[in-house]
C-alpha cells in the first residue's frame, strides 16, 4: 500500500461539479493498494499516518500528529501512485491492486482512520475527480508499507 500524504490548511474534492469531500486543516491523504498487499495494511497504514507527527507545535517545529491536533483527512484514492516509470514515456500501472481488492482495500482504510476518531472524508472510487488542497508549508510526504 502506498500513500502520498499532504499537510493542508483545506482541501476538497470534486466530481460532475459537486463538492462530495472537503476539510479545514489536517491531511489530504491519497492512496493506492498494490497488487500482493497484505490484508493487515489499511490497519498499518491508518495507525502510521494518524500518528506522524508533521504538524507545528507550540515553538513552531513539526512535533504534533493528525490526533494530537484535532484534524480531519480527505482520503481519495489514487491508483497513479502505483506509476511504473522505469521504460519508455508511459507509465504503467500493473503493480497496483486490481479495482475490487483496490476499492476495499481503499474503504478498509478509511474504516481505519475513523476508527481512530479521526473526522473522514473521502473520494468516489475510480471516479474522475477535481482535487484542490491549499498545502500547508508545504508538507509532503510519501509512505509505502
Amino acid at each position: 500500500m502506498r500513500a502520498l500524504i499532504q499537510r493542508v490548511s483545506n482541501a476538497s474534492v470534486t466530481v460532475d461539479g459537486t463538492i462530495i469531500g472537503e476539510i479545514g486543516p489536517g491531511l489530504l491523504i491519497l492512496v493506492c493498494a498494490m497488487d500482493g498487499d497484505s490484508p493487515d495494511l489499511p490497519a498499518k497504514m491508518a495507525a502510521k499516518i494518524s500518528k506522524l507527527r508533521i504538524f507545528k507545535d507550540e515553538s513552531g517545529k513539526m512535533n504534533k500528529s493528525l490526533m494530537d491536533i484535532g484534524g480531519s483527512a480527505l482520503i481519495v484514492s489514487q491508483f497513479t501512485l502505483a506509476a511504473d516509470t522505469s521504460r519508455g514515456n508511459r507509465p504503467g500501472f500493473s503493480a497496483a491492486a486490481r479495482p475490487d481488492v483496490g476499492k476495499q482495500a481503499y474503504e478498509a482504510f478509511c474504516t481505519e482512520m475513523r476508527s481512530l476518531q479521526i473526522p473522514v472524508e473521502t473520494s468516489a472510487f475510480g471516479a474522475d475527480m477535481q482535487v484542490r488542497l491549499l498545502n500547508d508549508g508545504p508538507v509532503t510526504v510519501s509512505i509505502e508499507l
